[in-house]
Order: structure tokens, then sequence, then C-alpha cells
């Protein structure tokens, strides 16, 4: 089964679609997508995100990102209301970015968010996503201090080093590989998948972000995840199909409220 595990489906380009989110998903499924992950970034919009659940083989998660300076939580309340959905299986978009924000101050407002996350979806026995630029270190030893290793999580859109993602295996943490495999310039991530256990990794868009060859330079959509699965299947010497079967058995092993037999299918246009 193809995943698209990260997506955005409130941030994506309709114009090519007629402004029909329905011809999107559509799009994915002609393509092999039978499940998508669309993810929260801001609990402001948790009720559009939650939207797209309606239709089968959706599911959303529900958190800050570390970038949405003035909606970083100080608390868990709101991440339990949403998170008690059904269609709710992760905790996130949270984590550190300490690349686009420099200040001390807004580092510490991230990390308070961020243990809030962590500590919510310990309890509620979630997983987390995880963001993370900049920051490899102090990530690190917040997943170490406040995380729940059973339910874990995953650091999506992964580019850091070799050695950060051992570490974040050694807290049962999965990693996920986007489009950025794709671009020439990402030779280090390139060999980091390499040597990654094919058990240790999913795929990814990040869409309407981060389009992979061919499409690098256009607007990102959850079809184009065919093309990193195929690419990171290459990097590992396997057949797509295998590559298909261990990240959708990955995924459904941490996510653990996605039910494999909930899939996609096609609309009624």
């Amino acid at each position: 089964m193809l995943i698209d595990t990260h997506c955005h489906l409130d941030m994506l380009d309709l114009a090519p679609h007629n402004n029909d989110i329905n011809s999107v998903i559509d799009a994915a499924y002609s393509k092999g997508v039978r499940q998508l992950l669309t993810i929260s970034v801001d609990l402001n919009k948790m009720d559009t995100v939650l939207g797209f659940t309606k239709r089968a083989g959706i599911y959303a998660s529900c958190g800050v990102h570390p970038l949405q300076s003035e909606g970083l939580i100080k608390d868990d309340v709101l991440l339990c209301k949403y998170a008690a959905d059904p269609k709710v299986i992760a905790i996130g978009e949270t984590g550190l970015d300490y690349f686009y924000e420099a200040s001390e101050e807004a580092h510490d407002a991230q990390k308070i968010s961020f243990m809030h996350h962590l500590k919510a979806a310990g309890d509620l026995k979630l997983p987390v996503i995880v963001h993370t630029r900049s920051a490899k270190k102090e990530t690190l030893a917040l997943i170490k201090q406040y995380g729940n290793p059973n339910s874990a999580g995953v650091l999506h859109c992964f580019t850091e080093d070799y050695e950060m993602a051992k570490a974040a295996l050694d807290e049962n943490y999965l990693i996920s590989i986007s489009g950025i495999v794709t671009f020439k310039t990402a030779q280090d991530l390139k060999e980091t998948v390499r040597k990654l256990p094919l058990e240790s990794l999913i795929v990814e868009t990040d869409s309407p972000y981060l389009a992979p060859v061919p499409y690098r330079g256009k607007k990102n959509e959850p079809q184009y995840v065919s093309e990193v699965a195929q690419y990171v299947a290459d990097l590992k010497g396997i057949r797509y199909e295998a590559l298909l079967e261990a990240t959708a058995a990955n995924f459904h092993r941490v996510f653990t409220r996605a039910n494999p037999q909930h899939q996609l299918q096609l609309s009624n246009l």
C-alpha cells in the first residue's frame, strides 16, 4: 500500500483541479495512493483539517508547528480535545526549528510547546510527528526526556545526519523521507537512506512543499509520493512493491489508529 504519511491538504493549490480537493485526492488514487495523513500546524484550523477525514482513507494529526509563534501551546488541553476524534492518529507537527528562528526567547517557547506535545502523545499513546531543523541536540534531548518510546513517532521530512537518525531509531522513531531525497544536492541524505534499515522508513510529500524530481519547482501534491517511493526503492536496491509493503507495515505499526482496511476510493466527481 502506498501512503502519503505527511501532507497538508488545507494548503494545496487547487487551481489545476478546478478548485476541487476531491480531484487532488483522485489524482493521488490514480497513482496508487491508498491512505493520506493530513497534518495540522495550527490548532485554529483543526476543524478544516478534520473536515478532510470524512473521506475514507484520510487521517489527521493535531498539533502546532514550531514556527507558528502566535499559536505555540503552553498546555495540552486542546491537543487532548482534538485527539479524542478517532480519525486523529498522531500528535504534531511539533518540534524545534532554529534555522528560521534565532532568538533564545523563541527557542524557549518552542521547547515548552514541544514538551507538551510529547507529554500529551505519551499519555494518549499516540505517535508524535517531529519537525527538526538546526536543533539536533535539543530535539533528541526532549524526545528522550518527555517522549514515550512505546508510542514513539516519526522524524518527518528528514534532512539531518545518520547519527541523528540512529539516535531516533533507538527511541523507536521512524524516519520519513520526502522529495528532498531526489534532489542532486542531497547526497548525504541519499547515503543515510541507503544505510538505514528498511523497517525504519516511511515516505511522504510534505505537499504543497518540496516537490520531487521531475516536478521540482512546481507545487507538490500527494500523488507525487509515488516518485519518492520509487527513488527510495532504487536507493535501497529493492522492488517498488517491496518498498510499499515495508513502508506501509512500518506506518501501521506506529500509527496504530490507522486501519489498513480503510482505504481511499475514487469519488463521484
